[in-house]
């Protein structure tokens, strides 16, 4: 059976850095820090004091107060990434194509703001104090199902939660059922608001979390031999996905296609990476083979790196392994736009989807910033400091996560 193409023709981008996708661009090509010291709660106690909080953001443009209240920010993220990526898109959700029309957004953690709050409601004033609102306001699924509500899309609606390789499960998956036939269009991608007393509590404790109190902006330094740790994002990364000819019937400005989606397990350690990230490998050998490409046709690699003191570098090892003496001679541009977003979680895939699009577009390779003395077992060119006018046919864009799941994408610039 031959399948589908699928491309994609909107997205919609929410981070630290900024609440569109041209805002997150924009602050992308000027290296803007989206990290700064926590403001959504009291930080007395605890170690690390700062994240990639979502600035100023007003649920309120998205979704009605009275609705508003029954959902948790994870939820408020999707509502506001998925408005801006069916804006940009054009796809109407009508009579006629309902059914056709599905929502696949995941979440690695969910309502972890609702959670903690209830519980406190919970210990204070006993169990009928707990809002009927906590399960649907935390539940992973509901960010795809509330955006379903509200555009009426009635056709396959799913949840990934894989921790940080959410998104990009999601929007493989997605890409999967079009590809397929049992749907023509989906909105995918992924969403995160982990930014809470208990998250940020939580990796600090794994000892998980750069400490650079003193100096947030610089605290995201993958691939620098100083590197301490990740920084918590938070926000969203939506996509809408669509069958080429379905996609050209309407008119549709086409961003780029979905070539290739690849993953793999580690089966190795709950939290730490295969050695020689040989998951990795096999991640990015699996999507560049569904491609249909060679590994020489990639020209630029959206890293997953977190700036973890291991993660990035067997990252690096896995690049190395797949790309050959190309990556090593510094022809393949890497780059981690965590440097400046912070780490999303199971947001990160989607977003970072989007900004590979936006480089391709662009034809230019955003940079990793914060490289002041590149780790000796990080030997590639990661862009370092500042954005790299290049050519960008086909991009590559990975997301690891916690239990040794592992994702990657291949998209390819839209020419026709």
């Amino acid at each position: 059976m031959e399948h589908r193409r699928v491309v994609v023709t909107g997205l919609g981008l929410i981070c630290g850095v900024g609440k569109t996708a041209p805002e997150v661009w924009e602050g992308l090509m000027a290296g803007r820090s989206g990290m700064a010291e926590i403001k959504a709660f009291d930080l007395t106690g605890h170690p690390v004091r700062f994240a990639a909080e979502v600035k100023d953001f007003d649920p309120l443009l998205f979704v009605e107060k009275k609705e508003s209240r029954k959902m948790g920010r994870f939820i408020h993220f999707a509502l506001a990434a998925a408005a801006e990526a069916m804006a940009h898109s054009g796809l109407k959700i009508t009579e006629e194509n309902h059914d056709q029309v599905g929502v696949h957004i995941g979440s690695g953690i969910g309502g972890f703001d609702v959670i903690e709050r209830e519980h406190s409601n919970l210990l204070s004033g006993g169990p009928r104090k707990v809002s009927p609102f906590f399960i649907p306001g935390s539940i992973i699924n509901l960010a795809a199902g509330h955006v379903s509500i509200k555009y009426g899309a009635r056709g396959p609606n799913e949840a990934t939660a894989t921790a940080c390789t959410t998104s990009a499960h999601s929007i493989g998956d997605a890409f999967r059922i079009i590809q397929r036939g049992d749907a023509d269009a989906m909105i995918a991608g992924g969403t995160e608001a982990s930014i809470t007393p208990l998250g940020v509590a939580g990796f600090a404790a794994m000892r998980a979390l750069s400490t650079r109190n003193d100096d947030p902006e610089h605290a995201s330094r993958p691939f620098d031999k100083d590197r301490d740790g990740f920084v918590v994002g938070e926000g969203a990364g939506i996509l809408i996905l669509e069958e080429l000819e379905s996609a050209k019937a309407r008119g549709a400005k086409i961003l780029a296609e979905v070539l290739g989606y690849g993953l793999s397990a580690d089966a190795f350690h709950m939290t730490g990476m295969a050695p020689e990230g040989e998951g990795c490998y096999r991640s990015m050998q699996h999507a560049l083979k569904v491609a249909g490409i060679s590994p020489d046709q990639i020209d630029y690699v959206n890293a997953h790196a977190t700036s973890t003191p291991l993660g990035d570098a067997l990252e690096s090892k896995a690049i190395e392994n797949v790309f050959g003496q190309r990556a090593i001679d510094g022809k393949l541009l890497v780059s981690s736009t965590k440097s400046m977003t912070g780490h999303l979680l199971g947001g990160a895939g989607g977003l970072e989807a989007g900004i590979t699009i936006l480089a391709m577009q662009h034809q230019i390779a955003p940079p990793t910033m914060n490289i002041v003395e590149l780790d000796p077992q990080c030997r590639l060119n990661y862009v370092p400091n500042k954005p790299l006018p290049a050519k960008i046919d086909y991009a590559l864009s990975n997301s690891f996560g916690f239990g040794g799941t592992n994702g990657s994408l291949v998209f390819k610039r839209w020419t026709e």
